[in-house]
């Protein structure tokens, strides 16, 4: 072990921390140590400098990661493969005849009305990864000092797939949400070809800077733009507004919010709202700050994301902000790429990581005295373009 004398940086520190001295450049080589991956000719002891330090406490990264699936996973089943989903159109109103009696007319009772509008959706796709781990039964032991020491180290072992399966799930869960933000858009604005959405705004694609910029009639130099409008305060109580003017509209019977224009609404209870946390972070600092009566500039209980997709290098808005994804079209394939994406709202039935079956397959060698584990899983990405799901962005 390498033991490194620090008296003179000490007292200089000392000096420094009481005031007598100035602030100094120090030299902290030999005071903080990152860790080696293998011992090295200075793991030996002071006294023969021949006898190999022993370790004296193991400490095992193994930290639960459960992952954030959005709010789009659903209950699993254990027989049957599709998923079917029925539905029915809006029965029309006929004239009630209780009043238009006439002497001497017959009235039929037994006229049949065929049921309208009755649709059924069939999914019967399924998505498939496994996760390999081996485990051996004896090469182990030797690095360690109990059976209790062995047990932990397994089940770090355990930890890691657990994680590597959470990250898993919650990016299908990612992609699953962006594919239905990119299918909305492009159902929105269909003749958009060169993926410039400024300058427009829909009901279930709705730009907020554009509404802005138009109600206070800022154009030039004076508009707000999509890298600077989350540092306004008048912006965010304008996005809040507009958030919850939709989610209030999406509670009523409604064609506007799918894109099948099917007749739908939300009840507060299925509705579900994911916001980026830059917008978030940015709405509680600037509007809840200064503020006595926060229901009035407060965001909706949300899901929060930090990024759509991926960080970038660096978690700029440019790439937290970012959908660009190929979305089916026809018989080819559009490339969306919506670069300012604020958050969205939809009803649980709209996007669902559903049939969700995850186990544990293993398999003993007998000769090399090892176990080989695969956690498996099986599970189907849905979405139905017939319930609502709105897209708030700036652009």
């Amino acid at each position: 072990m390498k033991v490194s004398q620090v008296a003179t940086l000490i007292n200089s520190v000392s000096s420094e921390l009481i005031g007598n001295s100035s602030v100094i450049n120090e030299n902290l080589s030999d005071v903080v140590t990152a860790g080696q991956l293998i011992f090295d000719n200075t793991s030996y002891d002071s006294f023969v400098r021949c006898l190999v330090d022993h370790i004296g406490k193991v400490i095992f990264v193994d930290r639960v990661y459960t992952g954030n699936t959005l709010a789009v996973k659903r209950e699993s089943w254990e027989y049957g493969a599709a998923l079917e989903k029925i539905m029915c159109g809006l029965p029309a109103a006929t004239e009630n005849e209780t009043w238009e009696l006439e002497n001497g007319t017959s009235y039929d009772p037994n006229i049949f009305t065929k049921p309208e509008g009755v649709k059924a959706l069939f999914y019967d796709k399924r998505i498939t990864f496994e996760i390999p781990l081996s485990i051996a039964d004896k090469q182990v032991k030797s690095a360690f000092s109990s059976a209790t020491q062995l047990n932990a180290f397994v089940s770090m072992l355990w930890g890691a797939v657990d994680k590597s399966m959470a990250v898993k799930l919650e990016g299908l869960a990612s992609r699953l949400v962006n594919n239905m933000i990119a299918t909305t858009v492009n159902a929105e604005f269909p003749n958009v070809a060169d993926n410039n959405y400024s300058g427009m705004t829909g009901v279930k694609a709705i730009n907020l800077l554009y509404l802005y910029n138009t109600a206070y009639g800022l154009t030039g130099a004076n508009a707000l733009t999509k890298d600077n409008c989350m540092l306004s305060d008048s912006f965010l109580k304008y996005a809040v507004l507009e958030i919850e003017k939709t989610l209030s509209r999406m509670n009523r019977l409604s064609t506007l919010f799918n894109i099948g224009g099917e007749p739908r609404f939300t009840p507060d209870e299925k509705k579900h709202v994911i916001l980026l946390s830059d917008f978030k972070a940015a709405s509680d600092v600037f509007l809840q700050s200064g503020v006595f009566h926060d229901q009035y500039t407060q965001l909706p209980l949300a899901t929060e994301v930090p990024y759509w997709q991926g960080s970038g290098t660096g978690y700029g808005l440019s790439s937290v902000a970012n959908v660009h994804v190929e979305i089916p079209s026809g018989s080819t394939t559009k490339e969306i790429n919506l670069g300012y994406v604020l958050g969205c709202a939809f009803d649980e039935d709209a996007v669902m990581l559903a049939c969700l079956d995850e186990r544990t397959t293993s398999n003993y060698n007998a000769k090399a005295e090892f176990t080989n584990y695969w956690r498996k899983v099986e599970c189907g990405l849905f979405q139905d373009t017939n319930e609502n799901f709105v897209v708030f962005y700036v652009a």
